[in-house]
């Protein structure tokens, strides 16, 4: 009786205090996101699967009420005339919020959980994610100052690997992050983070991921590093990694390397300038060297599945990928488990000599 009580003043605490049934799942380190389909469905993600847990809220009132408590200290507000917010927890847990008339079934809230402690590169050797040999080409690809972009589907884990990868940027280089919501925990001394902010209530004051990649080359960054590229910022993004501030990098959503670069052609092209495809495909080319294609598989692994380097356009002006590493699927277990590994393709990238150069292998290694 006692047990049943303590839970009683404890989930009354969490409604009238905290986020109702939600304050639970954000304490359970076990799970990375948490989703609101109504008020009497909430799943979570755990370990790679996504779950429907016991939890509900009392009401519609009561999930608007915790959305609230959210919001209003972020000076952002939610009603019938702004149906729709995005947000930040204090502890940097992203969360976006949707209610009716736009939401039919109630609202709808999804909150993708903030690592308390950042995955690190040996981790994800260990978890599968990518080979050993492809954890040391991709240090060396970031040591060696390549420009990198970290292609992927949603929830495929493209930030959690930029943030292991930035990782390997030098303590004494000066970066600057820009983001939609900060999610980036870097370790380094001279980190400059800079977040986008909506308009307000009365139509002002908004500053895209464009503006503030404008304003950060004015101020002396040796990397800059965008959470994700998403509109016409791609083009300001081809530009920095080609005018002095190379080793930066930035992620995407695309299913494959290639769908990737016509991606990033796509947002370029929505950037207003009277670019012709043709500059569009030359700019890329001379800007991104690696692309990097993370994927989610249906029993919740996440694993980079290609690394390639990009080539100059040949004579047709298409954009050339050579790929580095692979992941060979090689069937699926009875309990759904995705088998695989990982291969090199044999490709010896152009950039090797600058790799020797920079001391980063000695003639004789490949990769």
């Amino acid at each position: 009786m006692s047990v049943d009580r303590d839970r009683l003043v404890a989930e009354m605490t969490d409604e009238v205090l905290g986020l109702g049934p939600l304050q639970e799942l954000l304490e359970d380190d076990h799970i990375s996101e948490i989703m609101v389909v109504d008020p009497d469905t909430i799943y979570v993600e755990k370990q790679g699967r996504i779950e429907l847990t016991r939890l509900r809220f009392m009401d519609d009132e009561s999930c608007r009420a915790a959305i609230e408590r959210i919001v209003t200290p972020l000076g952002r507000r939610i009603d019938e005339s702004t149906p729709v917010v995005d947000a930040r927890l204090r502890d940097g847990s992203r969360v976006n919020a949707i209610i009716p008339p736009l939401a039919v079934r109630g609202p709808c809230v999804t909150i993708r959980k903030f690592a308390r402690s950042p995955l690190q590169m040996p981790e994800l050797v260990s978890l599968g994610a990518l080979s050993e040999a492809m954890a040391v080409f991709l240090q060396r690809c970031v040591r060696g100052r390549k420009n990198m972009v970290i292609s992927g589907g949603t929830g495929s884990g493209k930030t959690t690997l930029l943030n292991v990868l930035s990782t390997e940027i030098p303590a004494g280089e000066r970066i600057v992050t820009i983001e939609d919501a900060a999610e980036l925990q870097l370790d380094q001394p001279h980190v400059v983070s800079l977040e986008a902010r909506p308009r307000n209530l009365e139509g002002r004051g908004e500053y895209t991921i464009r503006d503030l990649l404008r304003n950060a080359l004015r101020m002396r960054p040796d990397r800059i590093l965008v959470g994700e590229c998403r509109a016409g910022e791609a083009i300001d993004m081809l530009q920095a990694m080609n005018t002095g501030h190379e080793g930066s990098m930035t992620t995407t959503h695309a299913n494959s390397p290639k769908e990737a670069l016509k991606r990033i052609e796509t947002l370029c092209m929505m950037a207003g300038l009277d670019l012709s495809v043709q500059a569009i495909r030359e700019q890329i080319a001379s800007s991104v060297h690696v692309i990097v294609q993370q994927t989610r598989f249906s029993d919740g692994s996440r694993r980079v599945t290609s690394i390639a380097e990009v080539g100059t356009t040949g004579g047709d002006d298409e954009l050339t990928l050579y790929e580095i590493f692979t992941f060979h699927r090689l069937g699926t277990a009875p309990l759904g488990e995705i088998l695989g590994e990982h291969r090199s393709t044999g490709y010896v990238p152009s950039f090797l000599d600058e790799f020797i150069g920079h001391g980063l292998v000695s003639g004789g290694q490949y990769l």
